[in-house]
């Protein structure tokens, strides 16, 4: 499978901080990758240099197989973390005008934003002004704005920030259908529960550096088979032998178990088979917080991440 980005040994610093310290990864082509990491972690430094708004220090950026040029911006989609729409325009004339910067007729570009429009459901919002939108509404602009060129590669800066639920559901269909297309798909997000129902590999970065790379399914395989979830009534004083449980989060009529090492969850069983009515007792993966939480540390975990390791 060929490689739509390859980044080698890519570094940036600022004045005296090093942005990116070496950073190498390849992201296939027709795939959804995640880049991750803590606040400030260097993720949005490498991303501005994969689309030339920075160039690197020292190393190389390969768009398509090739030494990044800046023609190729007409194949690439982006969405920046930060909004980045002019305030005072309509919807509609700033959508045509932007597909028109990446080569779109003026024509098809109307009918493509109309179309967007329909589909994400701001077809009454077209002749607005920006200042008029929600930051959710901007955001879906944004998006379509990513969209409207018909990209191979399509970079997300935290796609979902300001959606709610419903239109994160959409959002999240859009993706897929882009991938089934072949579309080449990057995204950073702080939201470890998306990533994990989209992407296909994914690269942790710290401070700059890549802690954990690799296909997600393999990168969970690393860490075991340690969790348990338990669905039980009753006494849930199973969960205080420290001889079998590490730590848990206990959701009231369920319990995820994170297990000691080594530890045998049948002992687990037993005990809370001892002291409540267990309906259900099953072995599970990691999540992806829990890997990330190893990895970075749980003092450098996002807020929107930590959820109820909080």
């Amino acid at each position: 499978m060929k490689n739509t980005v390859e980044l080698i040994q890519v570094r940036k610093t600022f004045d005296h901080f090093v942005a990116v310290d070496d950073l190498s990864m390849d992201i296939p082509a027709g795939t959804v990758y995640g880049l991750l990491g803590p606040n400030g972690a260097g993720k949005t430094s490498t991303i501005r240099m994969m689309i030339g708004i920075t160039v690197p220090d020292s190393g190389e950026v390969r768009i398509f197989g090739q030494a990044f040029d800046r023609k190729q911006l007409t194949n690439i989609g982006y969405l920046p973390e930060e909004r980045g729409l002019y305030k005072k325009m309509k919807i509609i004339d700033q959508l045509v005008f932007l597909a028109e910067l990446k080569g779109v007729s003026a024509r098809d570009a109307r009918a493509r934003a109309t179309s967007w429009c329909e589909r994400l459901e701001l077809t009454e919002w077209m002749p607005k002004k920006v200042e008029e939108l929600s930051k959710g509404m901007q955001q879906k602009v944004q998006f379509i704005a990513a969209m409207l060129h018909d990209p191979d590669l399509l970079i997300l800066d935290e796609p979902f920030s300001g959606l709610d639920p419903s239109n994160t559901v959409v959002m999240k269909d859009v993706l897929l259908e882009a991938k089934k297309a072949g579309k080449t798909i990057l995204f950073s997000t702080h939201r470890m529960d998306t990533v994990e129902r989209l992407c296909d590999s994914i690269c942790l970065i710290d401070h700059g550096k890549a802690v954990l790379t690799g296909e997600l399914r393999e990168v969970k395989s690393r860490y075991g088979r340690n969790n348990v979830q338990v669905e039980y009534e009753g006494d849930a004083s199973f969960l205080d032998d420290p001889a079998l449980v590490q730590s848990f989060n206990n959701y009231g009529k369920y319990v995820e178990v994170r297990m000691q090492p080594g530890a045998d969850p049948q002992k687990l069983l037993h005990r809370a088979a001892a002291s409540c009515r267990v309906s259900k007792f099953e072995l599970m993966e990691p999540s992806l917080e829990e890997i990330f939480i190893d990895v970075v540390g749980k003092s450098e975990l996002p807020a929107a991440a930590r959820g109820a390791h909080a």
